[in-house]
């Protein structure tokens, strides 16, 4: 799984921040690309007025959920900003183009300045890296008061809490040591110099050493240890967290709720709530729809010519799983001489299969096959990007034999996916399919739209030099 995670994944804002830490994380880049943007207006004797208040409002959103909130402490040199500045300038013109297409669709285009945009397009990752490193001046400066804490449970799980917060110097939070009961003979190699003394003593270490944080990785129950440590505290103003140990289990989107007051933990959930959900339906409705109006003539095209060069149907129509392992017909050009549905039995096609016409080998290379399940996106049982569906028969074949299988389908399928753009686009074996479903559930952890367009962009480069297609 290490092959997977090719770039670290940004953790946003979290509640260990201090203030202004949070507050800068995740206002920094929305302010700045409306700034951004009132500079540009300024510059043409123009204001945020009109028409223009709109798109500030879009872009104030839009830096919201494109660029992220704002990390700091990441770039240790120049080459560490340069990607940065590069990865902010592609996101903010991908954006640029989406809102320029709204707009040409809805017959506002005449009312904007194009030249406006454009400036607007690359200002603002050129202001936001300079907001950046600015801020990063102010929040690492050594006149910010560290916070000093304690871990109660020298456990792997108090370690990696070490880990995390010594290499956050945004936290400016100082790992004084830790409590254990254990003997010195079951701590971890290492960790025994850092022991401070047994859980009863925590009490009396914090109040005299100026304790700011007690993180607890002991278990949640009504453990004496932890009730007397509770009580103990209950008359200073130290910070106590409890650290569930929520990671022994194969996390997919994993985040904390809460139910009329009751608190909850999602262990494994989808990626698409409230707005994520409107954001990606929102955007698989614009592209497929832009698509399918695009590619009207190609569709008419391969229509005819698989009319015209083999007997048989046009669209092929096979069950495949969809969300929530619902079944669901998708839709494809018909590219063989057969047309098994799917549903109990699935002949994965092999290179120079005789069931795959001539025409039909030319529209599987190229891909032109899957253009009807545009359609599929349009009436919602698939999404633009996200894990290719199975056949029926292929999903009762290996949901007993990949851990996690089913998972892939707390998401709507795709056209196209992660583990596609990843090299593992067909493969019928046990290797090859674990490998994809690795890919998917990676991609169900790290969703964002801006890996949408990521796998849209590697997609079309794909399709154009794929030699191993067939």
């Amino acid at each position: 799984m290490d092959s997977l995670r090719r770039k670290p994944q940004s953790s946003g804002v979290n509640a260990a921040d201090p203030t202004a830490v949070f507050v800068l994380k995740s206002l920094l880049n929305p302010v700045v690309a409306v700034a951004s943007l009132a500079a540009c207006l300024a510059v043409r004797d123009d204001t945020l007025h009109g028409p223009w208040f709109l798109v500030a409002v879009l872009g104030f959103v839009g830096a919201a959920e494109m660029a992220g909130a704002a990390q700091f402490g990441a770039a240790r040199n120049w080459r560490d900003v340069m990607h940065v500045l590069v990865d902010l300038v592609l996101r903010w013109c991908v954006f640029i183009a989406c809102v320029y297409a709204v707009m040409v669709i809805s017959g506002l285009a005449e009312r904007f300045s194009l030249r406006v945009l454009i400036s607007w397009a690359f200002v603002t990752p050129l202001a936001t890296t300079v907001a950046h490193l600015a801020a990063n001046f102010l929040l690492l400066r050594p006149a910010r008061p560290m916070r000093r804490a304690v871990i109660v449970g020298c456990t792997p799980l108090g370690m990696r809490l070490e880990t995390s917060v010594r290499g956050d110097r945004l936290l400016r939070t100082e790992i004084v040591g830790y409590f254990e009961d254990r003997p010195a003979s079951r701590i971890p190699d290492g960790k025994a110099d850092q022991v401070l003394g047994k859980t009863a003593e925590v009490v009396d270490y914090v109040l005299r050493n100026d304790i700011n944080l007690v993180y607890v990785t002991l278990p949640m129950r009504r453990d004496p240890r932890v009730l007397k440590l509770l009580e103990g505290l209950r008359d200073s103003t130290v910070s106590i967290y409890f650290l569930p140990d929520i990671f022994a289990f194969n996390l997919i989107q994993g985040r904390f709720d809460m139910i009329n007051g009751i608190p909850i933990v999602a262990v494994r959930e989808t990626p698409f709530y409230g707005m994520h959900a409107l954001a990606k339906r929102f955007t698989d409705l614009v592209i497929s729809g832009a698509a399918t109006v695009l590619l009207s003539p190609v569709l008419l095209f391969v229509a005819a010519g698989v009319k015209l060069t083999s007997p048989g149907p046009v669209i092929f129509r096979q069950k495949r799983y969809g969300l929530d392992g619902k079944a669901i017909t998708v839709y494809k050009f018909r590219s063989m001489t057969v047309t098994e549905d799917g549903d109990r039995n699935y002949t994965q096609v092999t290179r120079g299969d005789a069931r795959v016409t001539p025409f039909g080998d030319f529209i599987r290379r190229t891909s032109l096959d899957e253009l009807p399940q545009l359609f599929n996106v349009l009436e919602g049982s698939m999404s633009i990007v996200g894990p290719r569906p199975h056949a029926v028969a292929v999903n009762e074949q290996y949901r007993r034999l990949i851990p996690g299988y089913m998972v892939r389908h707390k998401v709507r399928p795709g056209i196209t996916g992660w583990a596609q753009v990843n090299g593992y686009r067909g493969g019928d074996d046990l290797g090859s399919m674990t490998k994809r479903i690795e890919f998917d559930l990676e991609y169900m952890r790290r969703w964002s739209l801006w890996l949408d367009i990521q796998i849209l962009f590697r997609t079309a480069l794909m399709v154009l030099n794929d030699k191993r297609a067939y």
